[in-house]
């Protein structure tokens, strides 16, 4: 069963992105506020869940959510501050987008950096043990699925509509055939993350 809260004296958020392995596209993040008596049975992180389970969850998050958002970097963003940042960089975009500013977020991994002074904790498979970081991620995840199947149309060749833009043996053979795209990254590099912005920047409650 996933928890409700981290702690229970803020009011929390939940953030997860989604398409951070990718060859082509942007990496989505989300922002969840969940109210306290939020339960549901089949809310689990995306990457457990099928398609249509994770469709009609969408439905049942934005419906119940307190406030939430969705925000995303694109390939060329990620190309000049690298993946991990990129990541980080959509989930501070998608706090600032919330309607009811949280005081407390949890993220999913274990790597962030701090979004103004608002404290925060990094749950490694966090997606898996509170509901509002699972919400997140079913959010990044719908959210992200349909823009590649948007942009797919334009590209249909390297079949983004089935594989996300992720490193399937057919989506690399195509790039090797064809080319990249505007859409696809070009650099993978990965800085290491400063120690102090590692793990909890504020006690459990």
């Amino acid at each position: 069963m996933l928890l409700s809260r981290y702690q229970n004296n803020l009011l929390e958020a939940g953030c997860d992105e989604a398409g951070r392995g990718c060859l082509a596209g942007p990496v989505f993040a989300a922002a969840v506020i969940l109210p306290e008596d939020f339960n549901h049975p089949e809310l689990n992180d995306s990457k457990q869940l099928g398609e249509k389970t994770r469709n009609q969850l969408r439905l049942e998050i934005e419906k119940c959510a307190l406030s939430f958002a969705v925000a995303q970097v694109d390939n060329l963003e990620i190309d000049q501050i690298n993946i991990l940042q990129a990541s980080v960089l959509a989930m501070h975009r998608a706090v600032d987008m919330l309607l009811l500013h949280p005081e407390f977020l949890i993220i999913d991994g274990n790597y962030f950096k701090p979004y103004t002074s608002l404290g925060h904790a990094c749950i490694v498979r966090g997606d898996c043990k509170y509901f509002s970081i699972a919400a997140a991620s079913v959010l990044a995840k719908t959210y992200r699925d349909d823009y590649m199947k948007k942009i797919a149309e334009e590209h249909p060749e390297y079949h983004w509509h089935k594989n996300k833009g992720y490193p399937t043996i057919k989506h690399r053979s195509v790039i090797i055939e064809k080319g990249l795209t505007p859409y696809h990254r070009q650099t993978f590099r990965v800085r290491n993350p400063r120690p102090d912005a590692v793990k909890t920047i504020a006690p459990k409650l």
